[in-house]
């Protein structure tokens, strides 16, 4: 059984270029800068949380004036997912749940929020939540992580050689 240690404390810092795309790649489609049809946004760290801010266009409708719960989804994923940087990991998602709670509207400035729960060996729990400008809640999710698998990084860097930068810089955790 692995090992579970606790959740990332604050004061751990995680550098811009962690948090955020600028390689050669940035075809993500919820952060890459890059993708022409995707949502790019940019991410921050707070303390122990990462956080982003979202606004929908009418291209990002649902219903009429609601953003598509796919991108809710697909926001609170994303944020959720940079939590493992806490613990210097790159991940995936195995495991998403959201339950929205109230309609997201289009036009109106969404924060996005997320914080790591629990760390094992191999994976990172993490809860995330999508308020409103003026702080409602409209959705919340969990999910679990799991660290990306040896082939996936390496199909990576045959593409992308600037990944390997990332994958094996052995970011220095802060003991102290």
């Amino acid at each position: 059984m692995a090992q579970e240690s606790a959740p990332a404390e604050g004061g751990r810092d995680i550098p811009d270029d962690w948090l955020n795309d600028y390689s050669s790649y940035q075809q993500c489609f919820v952060c890459g800068q890059r993708n022409q049809h995707g949502l790019r946004t940019r991410y921050r760290q707070q303390g122990d949380r990462i956080i982003t801010e979202f606004t929908g266009e009418p291209r990002h409708q649902g219903f009429p004036g609601v953003v598509h719960g796919g991108l809710i989804s697909s926001l609170l994923d994303e944020t959720m997912g940079r939590t493992a940087l806490f613990e210097r990991a790159w991940v995936m998602t195995g495991r998403l749940e959201v339950r929205y709670r109230k309609p997201a509207p289009i036009g109106e400035l969404l924060t996005v929020s997320a914080w790591p729960t629990r760390v094992r060996g191999i994976s990172v729990e993490s809860l995330g939540e999508v308020r409103s400008a003026d702080g409602e809640l409209l959705a919340d999710g969990k999910g679990l992580f799991l660290k990306v698998p040896e082939e996936v990084k390496r199909q990576a860097e045959i593409a992308h050689p600037e990944f390997s930068e990332y994958f094996n810089a052995g970011m220095p955790r802060d003991e102290g």
